[in-house]
């Protein structure tokens, strides 16, 4: 790809050229990667030294409770992990009609009852015994060195470390955690963790078993009965994260790959194969035209995600159903160029998250993502250990006929996707963006700028990105054109232009693969949107 390297957005940031590349939302993050593929280690062993020290530093985003998800290329195929966890045995709708009232549609936002089994450190543990090359205790020595010595606090974790406190300062344990000073810390403050360097120690010398069947298994049991949830260390122990095969859907002479459900990846394949029955390339690319065609397009492809997509074995619909070409050519003929729409689900039958990526000289890329989701999470902390609990069971319906319906054992829907790009089944990027349900429109918006309009890494990552949020409700960040947002305004889109670009339009990382990893390397980029930081040699 000949990129223009010229940037024509607010950013000062250029890409980083390198043989060996580290690309997260956190500095700290980005030196740990850098430091184990220094002593030897390959880009696996250095995307799960950086995930361990996210959960320190990043804590407003992911943590010890984390689920996780990555597609990885090991130098001669693709591969991909589902380390979401289930949820617990006890779980059925007749247990959350008991404990939330019978008018209840979802489990709780927050709470022991939110908490499904956490899948993160499995995942790593899984990545590394597969495709590691250093021990799995030598990846965790950075983020346990953090979390015992500390860290200055940066200005957008903290940020949002205030804006949670509120409304988590009375889950249990979260105030023992992260309110030391009985409040957020301050910008440039100092916060140790003692407690999650304990629980890292422990899963480093036990490869995570102290976690899922040991002491910190124990602990978790014991603080969710004291909590009166539904979480055991027999739910614990008997989960295992999934290798997967990645979905994939072609745009413009390259390959996008997906996890497959219980994921929402597969909006972005569908979004693009929308978009490819459109010659977006003719059209400006910041264009009124051009971002409605890809409004349009990604409320298409949510329409049919909200709908069908749940735990595989639960779906109406198959996934070769949603992304079959001939589906997709019937939705985009629903896209009328002069009016803003608000699309229902079609018939496809026949008759608070980080990203982090990686890549080595020897060719092996890493697409890596993992979350507590809503920024904290459930709120709730294990004090011994200081494990900060996800809340990944608000995303179970209790609606009677959802296929998204909480049952034991079950995953709940995800918002969380790491993606990966090739062509001619060789490497491209690896790559993802932050953010709830705007991490398959940034896969989107991305992509067509790269694909479509030739934009490098950096500058489609730091252009300006929209966000649909339901009907016609559209968000702007506060750097698109007057001009367009006036006209997507008079094409019928209900927009509010958002100065919080954190908050609302995410925040993403890429690696594209320039040549041979050993001689021409990669180019890397990272969101402005965060502490970003890409970094190689």
């Amino acid at each position: 790809m000949n990129f223009d390297f010229n940037n024509p957005y607010l950013s000062t940031r250029i890409p980083v050229f390198a043989r060996n590349v580290v690309s997260t939302s956190h500095p700290l993050a980005s030196q740990a990667g850098l430091r184990i593929l220094q002593q030897g280690g390959n880009a696996v062993d250095a995307a799960i030294a950086t995930a361990a020290v996210m959960t320190l530093v990043e804590p407003v985003s992911n943590g010890l409770g984390s689920d996780a998800f990555c597609i990885l290329w090991d130098g001669k195929e693709l591969h991909g992990l589902n380390a979401s966890g289930p949820a617990p045995k006890a779980w059925t709708p007749e247990y959350f009609k008991a404990r939330c009232g019978a008018d209840a549609t979802t489990p709780p936002m927050r709470g022991i009852d939110s908490v499904t089994v956490p899948g993160a450190v499995r995942g790593w543990v899984a990545l590394s015994e597969r495709f590691g090359k250093l021990p799995f205790a030598d990846l965790l020595a950075p983020a346990i060195d953090i979390a015992e010595r500390g860290y200055l606090v940066p200005p957008v974790v903290q940020g949002k470390w205030a804006a949670a406190t509120p409304l988590l300062q009375s889950q249990p344990g979260f105030a023992q955690a992260f309110l030391p000073w009985g409040r957020a810390p301050e910008v440039g403050e100092l916060f140790r963790f003692a407690a999650a360097a304990r629980a890292l120690r422990a899963i480093a010398r036990t490869k995570g078993e102290a976690y899922y069947s040991g002491e910190i298994a124990e602990a978790l049991a014991k603080f969710s009965a004291e909590q009166g949830g539904a979480l055991t260390v027999a739910d614990l122990a008997a989960y295992q994260p999934e290798w997967v095969t990645p979905i994939s859907r072609d745009y413009r002479g390259h390959t996008l790959h997906e996890i497959p459900p219980n994921g929402q990846g597969i909006a972005a394949l569908i979004a693009l194969g929308i978009l490819e029955k459109f010659d977006i390339a003719s059209l400006p690319v910041d264009s009124v035209r051009s971002q409605h065609l890809q409004i349009e397009a990604m409320k298409l492809a949510f329409a049919d995600v909200y709908r069908y997509v749940s735990e595989r074995s639960s779906m109406e619909v198959s996934t070769e159903q949603m992304l079959d070409d001939a589906y997709l050519a019937s939705r985009a003929r629903l896209i009328d160029v002069k009016k803003a729409q608000d699309f229902k689900a079609g018939n496809p039958v026949k008759g608070g998250t980080i990203y982090l990526t990686a890549a080595d000289e020897r060719g092996m890329m890493v697409s890596f993502i993992q979350s507590n989701y809503m920024g904290f999470g459930s709120g709730c902390v294990e004090p011994g250990f200081g494990i900060s609990l996800q809340n990944r069971g608000h995303g179970f319906s209790l609606k009677a006929g959802s296929p998204n319906l909480v049952a034991p054992g079950k995953r709940p829907f995800h918002t969380i996707i790491p993606a990966f790009l090739t062509k001619d089944g060789q490497p491209v990027m690896s790559f993802g963006v932050m953010g709830g349900n705007m991490q398959p429109q940034g896969h989107m918006q991305t992509l067509v700028r790269m694909l479509d309009y030739r934009q490098n890494p950096q500058a489609a990552c730091d252009a300006p990105r929209w966000r649909f949020n339901a009907g016609l409700e559209i968000n702007v960040e506060a750097a698109m054109n007057p001009a367009t947002v006036q006209g997507l305004r008079e094409l019928g889109h209900q927009l509010e232009v958002i100065n919080d670009s954190y908050q609302d339009f995410g925040a993403g990382q890429f690696i594209w693969r320039a040549g041979e990893p050993a001689i021409e390397g990669y180019v890397a980029a990272s969101d402005p949107r965060r502490d970003g930081a890409a970094a190689g040699y």
